[in-house]
């Protein structure tokens, strides 16, 4: 596998929070006064870097800080080492043996340690009930792919070192088959298609992916989808990952026009298909209270066993919310 798939986001290294009584401040001299051997030129490429933020939004160095702004340093690494610690924690066991561990991800549970996550992560679960795993090459144990924190779905763990190499390496090779299920805004011109281009960080927003045609620039980025069902203004469709890009599916969802449904960051929280009136109105935000995240779910997960060859496949069931709010599009969709 790509140690890009799991590379490609950002840690948080530092965060403050500005005084009430803070006068106008150009943010790296703000920093300099609070990050111990931090010097004004590794801050301001830091900022040119899009590493930077103020109120979760990258900004210049030039930019000035004023009361109750949330400053926060970014970096590709992590800021910690060896502080992975076991966590009693709920999550599915789909299947286990000796080498791997299926497990079903619930929404609202991040993968493993990072940005503003720093315990209470799967991967602390995982340890709790596994004493040891082995360490994928950017030294997380047991880890060969990730789910966002706000999907659910199925997720595979080698358990062994012979389980770590065979499944990256099927996973790189493009020989596991994953499917998702996702609620996206709008109907698509036909019931399927691939989506095959480039993803790299936003050049404004480095906590989403933009699609590129600079190869030079961003990764490939390959996704199947089928349309499933149409309700109105929504669709519910199935999308197959030949790669697996941080955010893929949301941001090609996005460059599709038919971004996921209530994905704040890729703007799917927004009322995009749909006449704006009250009663419709009401009814959209009602749905998003009923499923407050992005309606995306890792359904279904295929790859062969690392010891024994064997083919394995998979499935999760829809979580709840999700399936509560696909029933208030099916009678909406009936019944207007």
């Amino acid at each position: 596998m790509q140690e890009s798939e799991l590379n490609d986001e950002l840690y948080e290294h530092f965060s403050f929070k500005v005084d009430k009584g803070q006068e106008p401040l150009r943010i790296d001299k703000f920093l300099m006064n609070r990050i111990e051997n931090a010097s004004r030129n590794k801050i301001q490429i830091a900022a040119k870097n899009g590493f930077i933020y103020a109120n979760d939004n990258p900004v210049k160095q030039n930019y000035k800080v004023k009361p109750g702004d949330e400053v926060k340093v970014m970096f590709t690494h992590p800021p910690y080492e060896n502080l992975l610690e076991p966590e009693k924690i709920d999550f599915e066991i789909i299947y286990e043996d000796k080498d791997v561990l299926v497990v079903n991800k619930p929404p609202n549970l991040v993968v493993h340690p990072g940005h503003g996550n720093y315990t209470g992560t799967l991967l602390n679960g995982i340890l709790y009930h596994v004493n040891e795993l082995p360490e994928n090459s950017s030294g997380r144990p047991g880890l060969v792919h990730r789910i966002d924190k706000d999907t659910s779905g199925l997720l595979v763990v080698a358990k062994t070192e012979i389980a770590m190499r065979n499944l990256s390496e099927q996973f790189f090779l493009k020989q596991t088959e994953r499917k998702y299920i996702a609620l996206t805004w709008g109907s698509f011109t036909e019931n399927h298609g691939i989506v095959d281009n480039y993803l790299s960080r936003d050049k404004k927003n480095r906590m989403i992916m933009s699609v590129t045609d600079d190869e030079n620039y961003g990764k490939r980025a390959i996704t199947h989808y089928k349309v499933l069902q149409e309700f109105n203004y929504v669709s519910l469709i199935e999308c197959q990952l030949e790669t697996g890009r941080t955010h893929q599916i949301r941001a090609h969802m996005k460059y599709l026009g038919n971004p996921i449904f209530n994905d704040e960051r890729y703007g799917g929280n927004k009322i995009i298909k749909g006449t704006i009136f009250t009663k419709y109105k009401q009814f959209v935000e009602n749905c998003f209270k009923i499923l407050p995240r992005q309606a995306l779910h890792a359904q279904s997960l295929g790859f062969n066993h690392p010891r024994t060859n064997k083919q394995m496949k998979f499935e999760s069931q829809l979580p709840e919310d999700i399936s509560l709010c696909l029933e208030k599009w099916k009678n909406y969709s009936k019944n207007n």
